[in-house]
């Protein structure tokens, strides 16, 4: 029976200065393989200037009788511990679920506190205007359950940052209330196709489960509209085709929306 926990994580260390800077995963000779590696990459010239002097890295397993999946693991914690004095190309199988470096000083959605951060695509159709979510006071989907369940990861006390495609940020608020079905909404106690909506097609289909429009109630803390979208091209700022999407990994795009709305994202959360 083939062993599933042969995997191991190792450590290449300078002998001249005993600085570590190289950590992979691997199992059987895997560890003694960069030793024949050829190329540019910086891993392969340090071995290099270690071997023109007549010397060899010291290669020390820091964790053995691993899975696959537990190798990585292990791997991608050093790697985020030591990452900026390496010489890996990657940051790790498991990358995106550590704190992004440098960022010790700064309260993180998902790290320092349990209120998640989203960026929810609000879009314009047919069925929904930006407009009305924004006057009273909500974000939707709908038209296929695909798009309205994602709707359902958001919890109150979640802070969410409206995305206009084409446009930008165009609004940040916090969740009251869970998603609901377009005909159970209500604001300030009206029903919605009471108000003056300037997109009424919202209640298309409102008695069909899959196909309603479902809406989360939002408490607004900072709107804009189309023409004043806060972006700025080229920036790498985070976008993204899902109706939400996680921007607890995303600081550079924090930043930018702090900025240009001016909030601070951790007075907005509410523990």
């Amino acid at each position: 029976m083939k062993n599933n926990n042969d995997y191991y994580v190792y450590v290449y260390i300078d002998p001249r200065n005993n600085e570590e800077f190289y950590y992979g995963k691997g199992r059987g000779k895997r560890k003694i393989a960069h030793l024949q590696d050829e190329g540019e990459s910086a891993k392969i010239k340090r071995i290099k200037e270690i071997q023109k002097e007549g010397e060899k890295p010291k290669i020390k397993v820091v964790a053995s009788d691993l899975t696959e999946e537990q190798a990585y693991l292990v791997e991608s914690t050093l790697l985020w511990k030591l990452g900026k004095n390496l010489l890996n190309k990657v940051a790790g199988n498991f990358a995106s679920k550590f704190r992004p470096h440098d960022t010790l000083h700064k309260d993180l959605p998902g790290f320092d506190f349990n209120h998640g951060i989203f960026l929810v695509n609000v879009g314009e159709s047919q069925y929904r205007s930006w407009n009305d979510s924004r006057a009273f006071g909500f974000i939707s989907a709908g038209h296929q359950r695909k798009y309205s369940d994602q709707l359902f990861g958001l919890q109150p006390g979640d802070i969410v940052v409206a995305y206009l495609n084409k446009c930008g940020y165009v609004g940040i608020g916090a969740v009251e209330k869970p998603p609901v079905r377009v005909k159970d909404f209500r604001y300030r106690g009206k029903e919605l196709h009471k108000l003056k909506l300037e997109q009424p097609n919202i209640y298309k289909y409102s008695e069909d489960h899959d196909k309603s429009e479902y809406l989360v109630k939002v408490k607004w803390e900072k709107t804009t509209t189309y023409d004043e979208a806060k972006w700025k091209a080229k920036a790498g700022l985070f976008t993204s085709r899902l109706i939400r999407a996680s921007l607890a990994n995303q600081t550079k795009t924090l930043k930018f929306i702090e900025t240009a709305f001016d909030i601070r994202f951790k007075d907005l959360i509410k523990e």
